[in-house]
């Protein structure tokens, strides 16, 4: 595949790493190394002050302390930490969890490992035909035997932006700890006192133009004790997550944050929401009609794009745009067999209507040259696969 030529279109997936990012990171790969937990000379104190500055960075993008982050390889380690830590140590009384229906796999892998292992109630919250949790449900479903609930602030598929204030409130009047899979949120919405309503939170450095490779869950100060580790070693990072961390990522990561929760990353949302918009305004013109899934307007990730092509099979249209756009569906399982996305089910789609959803995310380097191009090249998709489609006898 000619990487050139390719629009690139799955921004929610993977980000591409921020040159100025990559500027920051790059004496750390040469004459700036250094274990950051040797403490016993100047070369281990340097890379330790550049890690703790990297936690300042990342701290400060969610309104946190830096001593309330836990570096870790992702998003997905990071929730497994927060839920599994918590479940280990659960104290008496609090049986049940309480997760969205939209959350992400990892999130639902984890707290079923938990009902298998701990034989804790693992319960889903709904939410309604746009993603967004229904709160008379939530209401009937929290008590005093809930130890945390866990609802994604914006989902990664349909892009829905979660009320994230109430929900903590509600969940705070009845002593309910609130888990927050904050990965898609920092190139979404302003997430600078995040903190201030949940009590842990996911991030990943891959989401906002930082290396893949690089995550951390915010854990509230007050909580540190009540997470069971789930790496042991050298007890590094408060015991909470033994290992050294890999000193050049987290300076990546804390690089990145700095850019995205600044005033360019308040204006960067506004300019890729009218691309996005752009994009499904140029698609609605042509003469195969979609429809868009999940919310509209500031309570949807600007640069999300998840759209149903019903009649038409989703990998198809994917098969025939390579290698000239890449997108995604919500379909990928880790077992490789292809299914529905559980996000599309629970907001109400069928089978068919899910098999025929495409997400297309846009970013930071994406133009609208780029978008023009992108929807000119789904409708030519889209007439091929109409054309071939088989016809029932």
């Amino acid at each position: 595949m000619d990487r050139q030529k390719t629009i690139y279109a799955d921004y929610q997936a993977t980000t591409p790493v921020d040159p100025r990012v990559l500027e920051k990171m790059a004496p750390f790969w040469g004459k700036s190394f250094g274990n950051p937990h040797s403490s016993d000379h100047i070369v281990g104190w340097r890379a330790g002050e550049a890690v703790c500055m990297a936690a300042e960075s990342v701290a400060g993008l969610i309104g946190a302390d830096s001593d309330e982050v836990v570096f870790t390889s992702g998003a997905t380690e990071a929730n497994n930490l927060a839920l599994l830590g918590l479940g280990r140590r659960t104290p008496d009384g609090r049986d049940r969890i309480l997760v969205s229906a939209i959350e992400h796999k990892c999130v639902l892998a984890a707290t079923r490992a938990l009902a298998q292992n701990q034989g804790i109630a693992v319960e889903t919250i709904p939410v309604d035909r746009d993603g967004f949790v229904d709160f008379d449900s939530l209401e009937k479903l929290v008590d005093e035997r809930v130890l945390v609930a866990s609802v994604m602030a914006v989902n990664n598929e349909v892009g829905t932006i979660q009320d994230i204030p109430r929900i903590a409130e509600l969940l705070a009047s009845h002593g309910i700890l609130f888990h927050c899979d904050a990965a898609q949120a920092p190139c979404a919405m302003d997430v600078s006192d995040l903190a201030a309503h949940a009590d842990l939170i996911s991030l990943s450095a891959h989401k906002f133009y930082g290396p893949q490779g690089i995550g951390a869950l915010y854990i509230r100060r007050d909580l540190k004790d009540s997470i069971e580790p789930m790496i042991y070693g050298g007890g590094q990072q408060e015991g909470l997550r033994s290992g050294t961390v890999p000193m050049p990522l987290c300076v990546g990561m804390g690089s990145a944050a700095e850019i995205v929760g600044s005033d360019e990353g308040k204006q960067e949302r506004t300019r890729i929401a009218g691309l996005r918009d752009s994009f499904i305004r140029l698609l609605k013109t042509g003469d195969i009609p979609i429809s868009v899934n999940g919310p509209v307007g500031q309570s949807r990730h600007p640069g999300n794009a998840n759209i149903c092509f019903e009649g038409c099979d989703a990998q198809d249209i994917l098969g025939v745009l390579q290698p000239r756009l890449a997108a995604s569906t919500g379909a990928a399982c880790t077992t490789g067999i292809p299914e529905p996305s559980h996000v599309l089910r629970a907001i109400g789609l069928s089978k068919a209507q899910s098999e025929a959803s495409i997400r297309f995310s846009f970013g930071r380097f994406t133009t609208y040259e780029e978008i023009e191009t992108a929807a000119r090249l789904v409708s030519e998709a889209l007439a091929t696969c109409v054309q071939f489609k088989p016809v029932d006898v």
